[in-house]
């Protein structure tokens, strides 16, 4: 049985590798190596397709993404990137903290552990009950590369985390009808980016739909398929998925035309949006 890391923090600026001060302290903890290690190769190959989906994740993240132990599809992973002469760490931590500095994957930045050490490579794992659910390799002295840094990452979904990190995310994960956290990868919601002015707005993505709660029609009425509704009666073929996030109650027509949410006060109609958006 692996060792469960059940602790998550809101992510925060990792210390340069090579600084003075060194990696963070709680960035790598000890514990017993589990009986059932990822016992694959540390160096896989790592390909760049022109696609996205789980078997791009998987080709691009090499061994990371083997080691990984998800209930579902990996969700994110990369592959190779490269570091300056002056860069690279002196020790395998290093390393790692070397990849958080470079990278702004969706990971931990404390908890992992060492799961399988070599000469030039070491995998690190975070897992949760037991399962890794997130694996960063690093590999000493690559081509062009001096000293260890990151060869390949990769992570499940973020509903396989606990909530905090997910929330920290801005992940709002939703629950079935039996209590069960749903993938984000399947459904998911968030408020709009402050940036772009859209902070009154909130997103539902369900599959390959995105709906939209605009109370202050920030998105401009040429996004949406219709208007959004406060209150509206619900419609007599809508049926219930048994979706929940807090006190929302997600219900669907077979048109899948509108999001219908139920709240304890009223029923509100979020129209789907007409094309993906996207704001700089």
């Amino acid at each position: 049985m692996r060792r469960g890391l059940v602790a998550v923090a809101v992510l925060t600026a990792m210390t340069v590798a090579g600084c003075d001060d060194g990696p963070r302290p709680d960035l790598v903890v000890k514990g017993t190596p589990p009986a059932s290690a990822y016992a694959g190769p540390l160096y896989v190959p790592t390909r760049q397709l022109d696609a996205s989906g789980p078997r791009a994740l998987r080709l691009a993240s090499g061994a990371a993404g083997r080691a990984l132990e998800c209930d579902g599809e990996i969700f994110d992973g990369a592959g190779p990137d490269g570091w300056a002469p002056s860069d690279g760490g002196g020790t395998p931590e290093e390393g790692l903290t070397l990849f958080f500095d470079m990278d702004e994957a969706a990971l931990p930045d404390h908890g992992f552990r060492v799961e399988r050490r070599e000469a030039d490579r070491v995998l690190y794992s975070y897992d949760i009950g037991g399962r890794t659910k997130a694996a960063v390799v690093v590999a000493k002295d690559q081509q062009d590369r001096p000293g260890w840094g990151p060869e390949t990452h990769a992570s499940c979904d973020p509903a396989e985390f606990p909530a905090a990190f997910a929330a920290a995310q801005g992940w709002e994960v939703w629950t079935d009808r039996d209590g069960g956290r749903v993938p984000v990868s399947r459904l998911s919601s968030s408020t709009g980016p402050e940036h772009c002015g859209w902070q009154s707005v909130h997103f539902l993505r369900l599959d390959d739909a995105t709906y939209a709660r605009d109370p202050e029609d920030a998105l401009g009425g040429d996004l949406l398929t219709a208007p959004y509704r406060a209150r509206v009666p619900l419609p007599a073929g809508a049926h219930d998925t048994g979706y929940r996030y807090r006190h929302w109650r997600l219900w669907l027509t077979d048109d899948k035309a509108t999001a219908y949410v139920r709240t304890p006060g009223a029923v509100e109609a979020w129209p789907r949006l007409r094309r993906r958006v996207a704001c700089d």
